[in-house]
């Protein structure tokens, strides 16, 4: 028999194989892209998949809690009494499906102003020779710099009737009683959420728009086409897929968003699905969880739909090799008037909120905007029995300097820790993009942005209130202690929430430095970690930096995503200025909010200032 026969049937036998299969592992196992992806996977596996798995199953788990509404029923056991309860009980009707119209109701008309508002704003902007664009360009997304909930706050300054209860707003104090209806409910909400949420469309909008070469236009004008065939043939489809993922993104944003509903509803028992998740989480646990996974069904629709619009619209190239230039239109005898009304816009969305806010932390008296009610004590009064069941200013409160260290250690912590997780996975996903591997961290790490701010507090509530614990030789052993009323909590979920934003921008950064450095910092003999420290990490410093800010700006105004977690000592800006309005005390209330608007552009102006992020990358709530 043949020496190579002889091999062939030695290499064929099972011995062969194992050793080959041994050998295999071996040499993935010592591949440091492996080593990082194993762990990446196995870690959002335990903070994405396994909260979610946790929360369907409380749902179909009878609760000792509830022993008493399901007669003979056993602690543990499994059961559809919260499904039930939720779709088809005497209570659903206002518990579920009122609540959810009332939502769907007030997405669909968010979305449709806020988009119109932002779509001709970024048409304005990039495509017309509106005077003063440096100015408008900053102005315009200086209302998403304030949360939402916080222009709540001013509208009822201006709008508060006596017939509800509590003090007057401003129209009050002139003498015009504004209607229930303007000063709370569908409209109230439908009226601050459009104006925040139109920087979404004005965003995608206008960078979608600077992207279109002007080429393809004045290719439409050779042939005959006017102005309006040519917006309507070339300009608008060039851009429907910014208008889509405006869509979107403003419809989930507002099926999801609880602030605002909270302020502006629940004073006259107008419920959204959000605000009903959370009164309903409080005493029901089962039920609120269920309702916390119809708006995760909700949120997943809509980006299923976004991508199957998006991406039947790929095949539009827009930006060729031989330069592109854009060919502003003349507003001619318009122009005063579109800037006038432009002005008087941000007004309204700008001016008047700040204004109306700062104003009412000098009010002594809530409803009286008479100089002679003029005060510094909420800013710097000590405290009085007399005054707001004696509240000190904000600057005298140890409560308030408890709460901005909590607020500052929870965005440095998150901001850093999701920023370094974000580079990791940004480099998973760059040198692995034609791999399972990079693709499956991809999806996972993309699962967060799916579900709204407060399922996902809802989420780790049910997967972090109580200890996590191991059977191992017959002993029940603690793995991880319960996390509710602690800061960790807060920080865990801030992180894993705004993975998703992270990775992207960790993703951008790592697909700029050519995978050659690393090569040749290999041949050189330089470990992995000596090439990511020494090689990759400075060439993505910029971009660190640029994630960074972002994510500290978004999580400095969240309020949604940690309501549900919150406790006492563990509290944050946004959970004081909320709870001081939903007590009635407005001039604390808007001292704080105004205290968070200064600290949320002053990063943003950061952000720019050093290390030209765009903000489109931070949009929060």
């Amino acid at each position: 028999m043949s020496r190579s026969k002889v091999r062939r049937l030695q290499g064929s036998s099972p011995g062969a194989g194992r050793r080959r299969l041994k050998n295999q592992i071996l040499n993935a196992l010592k591949n440091p892209y492996n080593i990082i992806t194993l762990i990446s996977v196995v870690l959002l596996a335990y903070l994405i998949i396994v909260p979610l798995i946790e929360m369907i199953r409380t749902t179909f788990t009878l609760a000792r809690a509830d022993l008493r509404r399901v007669p003979g029923g056993k602690a543990g056991e499994s059961t559809l009494f919260y499904w039930n309860r939720l779709l088809f009980s005497e209570v659903s009707r206002n518990l579920f499906w009122l609540p959810l119209w009332n939502s769907l109701v007030i997405a669909l008309w968010t979305s449709a102003i806020s988009i119109t508002l932002g779509s001709l704003i970024a048409w304005l902007m990039v495509r017309t020779d509106l005077p003063f664009k440096k100015f408008f360009s900053l102005a315009v997304i200086i209302p998403y710099m304030l949360p939402s909930w916080t222009k709540s706050i001013a509208w009822l300054a201006v709008f508060r009737n006596e017939t509800i209860g509590g003090s007057a707003g401003f129209l009050s104090y002139l003498g015009l009683q504004s209607p229930d209806w303007l000063a709370y409910g569908p409209v109230a909400i439908i009226a601050v959420l459009s104006i925040h949420y139109y920087a979404y469309a004005y965003l995608l909008v206008s960078a979608a728009l600077r992207s279109v070469n002007s080429e393809l236009e004045e290719m439409g004008e050779i042939v005959g086409a006017n102005k309006t065939m040519i917006l309507r043939k070339i300009t608008f489809p060039l851009v429907m897929p910014a208008i889509l993922s405006s869509i979107i993104l403003t419809f989930s944003k507002s099926m999801g968003t609880f602030g605002v509903p909270s302020f502006l509803g629940l004073k006259v028992n107008f419920y959204t699905i959000s605000t009903s998740l959370y009164s309903t989480i409080q005493r029901e646990k089962g039920t609120g969880f269920a309702i916390s996974l119809v708006l995760i069904a909700i949120a997943s629709i809509n980006i299923f739909i976004n991508q199957k619009l998006i991406g039947s619209r790929k095949s539009y190239a827009t930006i060729g090799g031989k330069g592109g230039r854009t060919n502003t239109l003349s507003l001619g005898k318009w122009k005063g008037l579109i800037v006038a009304l432009l002005i008087l816009f941000l007004m309204v969305a700008v001016i008047l909120p700040l204004g109306i806010l700062l104003y009412q932390t000098f009010m002594l008296k809530a409803g009286d905007f008479g100089l002679s009610n003029f005060t510094l004590h909420y800013w710097l009064g000590e405290a009085d029995p007399l005054i707001s069941d004696g509240l000190p200013g904000v600057f005298k409160s140890a409560q308030f300097w408890m709460f901005v260290k909590n607020t500052l250690m929870l965005v440095a912590l998150t901001s850093i820790l999701a920023t370094v997780f974000g580079q990791l996975l940004g480099y998973i996903n760059s040198r692995g993009r034609h791999l399972k591997s990079g693709k499956l961290v991809e999806q996972m790490v993309f699962i967060p942005y799916l579900i709204p701010s407060i399922a996902f507090g809802a989420m780790y509530l049910a997967m972090f209130a109580t200890p996590t614990r191991i059977s191992l030789f017959g002993q029940s052993i603690t793995l991880i202690p319960s996390l509710y009323g602690t800061f960790a909590i807060l920080v865990l979920v801030s992180i894993v929430k705004h993975l998703p934003f992270a990775s992207r921008a960790g993703t951008s950064n790592m697909l700029q430095i050519s995978t050659e450095l690393e090569e040749a910092g290999q041949l050189a003999g330089a470990s992995f970690i000596t090439r990511f420290l020494r090689i990759v990490f400075p060439l993505a410093k910029n971009g660190f930096m640029s994630g960074l800010m972002l994510i500290l700006i978004s999580i400095m105004k969240e309020l949604d995503l940690i309501i549900i977690l919150m406790t006492p000592t563990q509290a944050t800006l946004p959970y004081m200025a909320y709870t001081y309005s939903t007590s009635g005390f407005q001039q604390p209330a808007s001292a704080v909010a105004i205290v968070m608007f200064v600290l949320v552009f002053f990063f943003y102006w950061i952000a720019n200032k050093f290390f030209h992020a765009d903000i489109a990358g931070g949009l929060g709530g």
